[in-house]
């Protein structure tokens, strides 16, 4: 059986990799774990600097060599210090591409598989808005979420703007979203097939670790 952990920003994507992806990968024999960043001593998620991320992938990838490294973090809201930042790009894809291929190269261990989630994790409930109804009943904010969706070609698209990132889109029309209540339970009627479908950077990754050797 091969064995991934699963670096993730908080609890939200700590449930989506229990709950989401790990029925999908155990019928690969593919065994995922998820370990919540830690930030200190004491408290794991949230905002944290580059250099905290880097030690624990490096500590975590040295001491368990037979296994695969990699992350579930949100490209929206990135600290400054992660590698590639300042390289030019053209588009939001192309600096996040960017990202993950220096990403790789400053970990530089052979187990490590870098990914962020272009924006954000909320990026990946646009993949079909409808999903929204069943917990937020008002026919209004689902009409709106569609609009928003038909914007993009893809829901990695929606922007990182302050005001027009995908959990601030949803939060202007819903104020009662919360991301650890709903945003799981919104992906788990959406269902990994479609979420793959819509949003083709977050199907590389889940192809990546599908087709890892055995």
């Amino acid at each position: 059986m091969i064995r991934v952990h699963v670096f993730c920003e908080g609890q939200t994507e700590e449930t989506f990799v229990n709950e989401v992806l790990k029925d999908h990968f155990s019928t690969m024999e593919i065994w995922s774990t998820p370990i919540v960043i830690r930030t200190s001593k004491q408290s794991k998620g949230g905002a944290v600097s580059y250099g905290k991320i880097k030690r624990q992938i490096e500590q975590k990838c040295k001491e368990d060599q037979s296994a695969w490294i990699t992350t579930l973090l949100d490209f929206y809201g990135l600290p400054s210090g992660f590698p590639g930042m300042q390289i030019p790009h053209n588009n939001s894809l192309e600096k996040v591409q960017t990202i993950v291929s220096e990403f790789k190269r400053d970990i530089d261990q052979l187990n490590f598989i870098p990914n962020l989630v272009l924006h954000e994790f909320e990026g990946l409930l646009f993949s079909d808005p409808v999903a929204f109804s069943k917990y937020f009943n008002e026919a209004e904010i689902v009409e709106k979420l569609m609009a928003i969706r038909q914007q993009f070609d893809s829901p990695e698209q929606i922007n990182d703007g302050q005001q027009t990132a995908p959990s601030k889109r949803i939060l202007s029309l819903c104020d009662r979203y919360e991301k650890v209540l709903h945003g799981t339970l919104i992906a788990l009627d959406i269902g990994l097939a479609t979420m793959r479908r819509e949003c083709p950077f977050f199907d590389g990754w889940i192809k990546t670790l599908e087709n890892l050797p055995r």
